[in-house]
């Protein structure tokens, strides 16, 4: 078992990375909370699989724990959903002293982050992500939100959790695509600051991936520890082939890409714009792609693609201030840094690439 500290301005909270944990749950959890009340909120998908573990766990500990199911999917991650959710919440008749658990992916993540945030004002949570994107990504760092049909994330709040376990035995379990869309964050965490983190992805099972879970948490909790609100830019670098990612996400309608596949194509759009701007070399370039097509991420656009619609959701993007865009630019791999001389031209270009790209293959 691995552990990891996340210092992040007041909030300090561990994340325990290693397999067949999540039997433990409850205690662990047991020191950290007074309260007996426990809501554990899965997908359709997850529930099955571990929520009567997770549930078992927690009421041996003493806890009265009951499991609430969301659909699966990215439009569960809406204002609607929330409200229903607290609504639930209310009926079991958690307080201030109770907590909730998500059990699942990014989406299950995001929606309970949340509703925890606003629920009676705020009360705790505990992360268990199943996915390897939730595990190496999205589990920890505080932000959570929901989609509008403006687009991604734009309605959230900073909510850090109380305690994260990472159990990798979760992602035997997962298909094969989800699976390997957890790799487009992994990557990212590589070209933004590690490169020989980037270099180890390509050899990832879902077997020995505790290490390599656990060496991406702590890289990211270093970055929230610099920079918890996004405020000196050295959070910001985590949006790298976000902004363009998100768009396409949204473009192509909720659901149709996976978030990660989404984000492995705005990061070859990134990585053309680092070409342009950042001095970013074309073979690093060349590796980029490489890593993303080598876990069967797409990093191509269909020339049929409604680019129009991806424009539209960029000028929403939050990274847009005054107008202008906060672009995180890769000069190689392993170093990255936000830049303001990126525009929209140049945006429009690396869509382009992107569909161009399709045609060549």
């Amino acid at each position: 078992m691995r552990s990891v500290e996340v210092r992040s301005g007041a909030y300090s909270y561990e994340v325990r990375i290693g397999a067949g944990l999540l039997g433990d749950l409850g205690e662990f959890v047991r020191p950290i909370f007074r309260g007996e009340r426990a809501a554990i909120v899965a997908d359709e998908n997850v529930a099955p699989l571990y929520g009567t573990l997770a549930r078992d766990s927690l009421r041996c500990a003493g806890f009265t724990a009951e499991m609430l199911t969301i659909p699966a999917g990215e439009t569960s991650k809406s204002l609607a959903s929330a409200g229903a959710l607290c609504a639930k919440l209310s009926a079991l008749e958690l307080d201030r002293g109770s907590f909730v658990v998500s059990l699942g992916g990014g989406v299950t993540g995001d929606l309970t982050g949340f509703v925890a945030s606003i629920y009676l004002r705020g009360i705790p949570y505990v992360s268990v992500p199943t996915t390897l994107l939730a595990q190496v990504d999205s589990c920890l760092g505080g932000k959570t939100g929901v989609n509008t049909d403006a687009g991604k994330n734009l309605i959230g709040t900073f909510h850090h959790p109380s305690f994260v376990l990472a159990d990798t035995e979760t992602l035997g379990t997962l298909p094969e695509r989800i699976w390997n869309e957890g790799f487009a964050e992994a990557i990212k965490h590589g070209i933004i600051r590690d490169a020989a983190l980037f270099e180890s992805a390509a050899k990832i099972t879902r077997e020995n991936a505790a290490e390599f879970v656990a060496q991406n948490i702590a890289l990211k909790a270093a970055i929230v520890e610099a920079d918890e609100r996004e405020q000196n830019g050295t959070r910001a670098l985590l949006n790298f082939g976000h902004t363009i990612g998100h768009a396409i996400e949204h473009a192509a309608g909720y659901g149709t890409l996976l978030h990660g596949e989404a984000i492995s194509l705005g990061m070859v759009a990134a990585a053309w714009v680092s070409v342009r701007r950042a001095g970013l070399s074309l073979g690093d370039c060349d590796r980029i792609i490489a890593a993303l097509q080598g876990r069967q991420l797409p990093v191509a656009l269909p020339s049929n693609f409604p680019r129009e619609k991806i424009f539209a959701a960029l000028t929403r993007d939050k990274k847009f201030e005054n107008g202008r865009i906060r672009f995180v630019v890769a000069h190689e791999i392993g170093r990255a840094s936000v830049s303001d001389e990126v525009t929209l031209e140049d945006l429009r270009d690396a869509v382009a690439h992107l569909s161009s790209r399709a045609e060549r293959d």
